[in-house]
């Protein structure tokens, strides 16, 4: 009898197992994380707040970094024509000097967000405009991803999505909104907050720095193993030119590469090609290079490796008169003004000047000299004098071209900025980089 009482408790528990089991899958479950909020939806841009608001424009020299744009706006809003703002209760990881980890993310993500926007509006802290100690607006920045939707705020979105930090975020008039977007990225481990290494970011040995960076703190980084990106200008298969543009000082920033003859690196270098090289920073001669340059390419994405990333690209060229080369330019370096020679900034970049009068040609005629035929071009534009340097021209038959095809003649010149002995000069390659009138 206890034996089939027993069996029979058995089966009855069974039962209330199977059934409680079918239950629990009927139920919704109990998980207790909390679901994912977008905040940058909840927030409203509020036009009649009191607090100042201006529509202003995406354009092709906007973009600096992930918390720093320049717009356009017209010159009854602004004398310069362009707010240079600074974004409100953010700090994105550096991307235009020293490079730390996930600041190509964040300044991607600005980029990709404002450059697709169909409207964009800064609005004020306060009933006024307000700017930092150097000048720059200090704004919410807000964008419409469609013609039909709301508009959005970019300083909480960066918060949001974990490609900024917050900056003194609780004391502004979203400090509460601001301050929740960035507990949720720090809860979820998004980016900055998640732990994982940054692809982009070149690990090890090698300091990532921008070529503006480089060119205007050069003496911190001689000896230093460095990573930098930007467009190969020119290749004669022993050395080559670097470049990168900078929307805030409005300037090409260049390197001269040396990789002496490493057959392997020179289609990694081919002129318009977008590239990562990694070298160490020396001086030859009085002129800066980037050498020891590695190339391995059975790992490719090796960070110590010298990569290609995109080819095709167009060289700048950037147009400059004569006056503005010879004379001075004034940038903001960690905020701070500091005055360059405009060539001391400009060298190993790409250039183009029109209208220059050859007044004096010479001639190197040394015949153990490699470069014998080449010329230097004394030229003058208003006063200015600009010095041309050739290299070994000769013409479709393969005669050499002599001073005399110069001479006395007007031109126009596209070459990359170089020094010589102090001076600074143009250098010129081929007669197609000469225009004769």
């Amino acid at each position: 009898m206890k034996k089939t009482s027993i069996r029979i408790l058995s089966l009855i528990l069974i039962l209330c197992m199977i059934v409680a089991v079918f239950t629990a899958c009927d139920q919704a479950p109990t998980d207790n994380t909390p679901a994912h909020v977008d905040y940058v939806d909840q927030l409203k841009l509020d036009l009649d707040s009191g607090r100042q608001t201006y529509e202003v424009v995406w354009g092709d020299r906007s973009h600096i970094d992930g918390d720093t744009s320049h717009f356009t706006v017209p010159k009854t809003f602004d004398p310069d024509g362009i707010v240079k703002a600074r974004y409100l209760a953010i700090d994105t990881p550096e991307s235009t000097g020293q490079i730390e980890e996930w600041g190509k993310a964040a300044s991607a993500f600005t980029q990709e967000k404002l450059s697709n926007a169909t409207s964009i509006i800064i609005e004020s802290e306060t009933s006024q405009w307000n700017f930092d100690g150097n000048g720059r607006y200090l704004v919410w920045v807000w964008y419409k991803p469609s013609a039909d939707a709301d508009y959005r705020c970019l300083n909480i979105e960066l918060l949001q999505v974990g490609l900024a930090r917050g900056s003194s975020s609780s004391e502004t008039i979203y400090g509460e909104i601001a301050v929740a977007a960035l507990a949720q990225a720090t809860k979820e481990k998004l980016y900055l907050f998640s732990g994982q290494k940054d692809p982009d970011f070149p690990y090890g040995e090698a300091t990532g720095v921008t070529l503006k960076e480089l060119r205007t703190n050069i003496d911190k980084y001689k000896g230093t193993k460095v990573a930098v990106e930007g467009i190969i200008t020119f290749n004669s298969d022993y050395e080559a030119y670097i470049e990168a543009y900078d929307a805030e000082t409005d300037m090409y920033y260049g390197m001269q590469i040396f990789y002496g003859y490493n057959s392997q690196l020179i289609p990694v270098l081919e002129q318009g090609a977008l590239v990562r090289v990694v070298g160490y920073v020396g001086e030859f001669y009085g002129t800066y290079q980037i050498s020891d340059l590695k190339y391995n390419a059975m790992r490719p994405t090796d960070p110590a490796n010298t990569s290609q990333i995109s080819k095709g690209n167009p060289i700048a060229f950037k147009e400059v008169t004569p006056a503005e080369f010879a004379g001075n330019k004034t940038i903001l370096i960690n905020d701070e003004e500091k005055t360059f020679k405009y060539a001391e900034l400009a060298i190993s970049t790409s250039i183009s000047m029109k209208n220059l009068k050859v007044v004096d040609v010479y001639t190197t005629t040394n015949p153990s000299a490699s470069d014998t035929g080449a010329m230097t071009l004394t030229c003058t534009v208003d006063g200015v004098t600009v010095d041309v340097r050739t290299a070994v021209l000769k013409d479709a038959n393969g005669n050499l071209i002599t001073r005399e095809a110069f001479l006395g003649k007007t031109i126009d010149i596209q070459g990359i900025v170089d020094c010589y002995e102090g001076s600074y000069q143009i250098r010129v390659y081929t007669m197609d980089d000469f225009v004769i009138h």
